[in-house]
């Protein structure tokens, strides 16, 4: 898939897990499926996509997304009528997830002015990338793409938290158990980057910050949410596993290809389109000692930093 096309391909993509998930013979499943289409779209097309169309600026879906991400966690705890503990456990990581970056985003509107006057750095990358393609329709790609954020939270990453609130399974199982050890481990290690930033950009404006975490990775913000949401993947695993003999075998497949997608989709988001790739694009420009950051620290898997 080229990345200047992706918006439109994964809006069909999205759209044909949800498709397909929805025929789940599980009733309660096919209506957190139903009902949160109808949410996301209603998000989406008031906070992100009418702005887009006023402003021109993708941006509004730094709020629209995290905000989206929180309301599936009221979902799972509203309507799920799976085992309680589990249940409201997977609601409340949800809600961290999304309310964490959903008020981090209005906080920083608030302050810097981006999204409601400016548009982020990554969705300008996004624009050159599309002009420099050639795309005849640049706006359409860029609705496309507001549209396929809003489909994830539809589709894929919806999915393992809704298998999850399903489960009436009354013992927890040790994927579970790991799973969401390691949510827990990557929300910490992702406050904490976050935090070693902004003191870094405090005290040395215009510097490349290689301390902390930052010493291991180039993004282990980035890093740290992709894991944050290959936990909930992994956690959701034996609840995908006792539908089997449940659903039809395709939807079964797909229910299970759709939650996996959840950590490729975030991979490929954080790494390529929306994190590290533009990120470094104005780095390199800004700081002229990125490139000798690049030279030892990986961009995105921490490891030890090279000489």
């Amino acid at each position: 898939m080229s990345l200047v096309n992706f918006g439109p391909v994964l809006c069909v993509a999205f759209s044909a897990i949800w498709a397909v998930a929805i025929s789940t013979g599980n009733t309660a499943l096919a209506d957190l499926l139903l009902i949160n289409g109808a949410v996301q779209l209603v998000l989406f097309g008031l906070v992100a996509w009418l702005p887009f169309m006023k402003t021109g600026r993708m941006s509004f879906v730094d709020i629209a997304w995290p905000f989206g991400v929180a309301l599936i966690g009221v979902q799972i705890a509203l309507l799920g009528d799976g085992e309680p503990l589990r249940r409201f456990c997977v609601a409340g990581v949800y809600l961290l997830i999304g309310l964490r970056m959903g008020l981090g985003a209005l906080t920083m509107a608030r302050a810097t002015g981006v999204i409601f006057q400016t548009e982020f750095p990554r969705y300008e990358y996004r624009r050159m990338l599309l002009e420099g393609g050639g795309k005849k329709h640049v706006r359409f790609h860029m609705q496309a793409e507001i549209l396929a954020q809003g489909l994830a939270n539809v589709s894929v990453l919806a999915i393992p938290g809704f298998l999850l609130s399903v489960n009436g399974e009354g013992t927890i199982h040790l994927l579970e158990g790991v799973g969401i050890g390691i949510w827990l481990l990557a929300y910490l290690l992702e406050s904490t980057a976050d935090v070693q930033k902004l003191r870094f950009i405090a005290n040395n404006r215009g510097g490349v910050c290689n301390v902390g975490l930052w010493k291991y990775s180039r993004h282990p913000n980035y890093f740290s949410e992709w894991l944050v949401w290959t936990g909930i993947v992994i956690a959701a695993i034996p609840s995908w596993w006792s539908l089997l003999h449940a659903e039809a075998l395709f939807t079964w497949i797909v229910l299970g290809a759709g939650g996996a997608a959840a950590s490729l989709m975030m991979y490929i988001t954080l790494v390529y389109l929306t994190g590290a790739v533009p990120a470094e694009y104005y780095s390199v420009r800004k700081r002229p000692d990125y490139q000798q950051y690049q030279q030892t620290t990986n961009r995105f898997f921490p490891w030890f930093p090279r000489k």
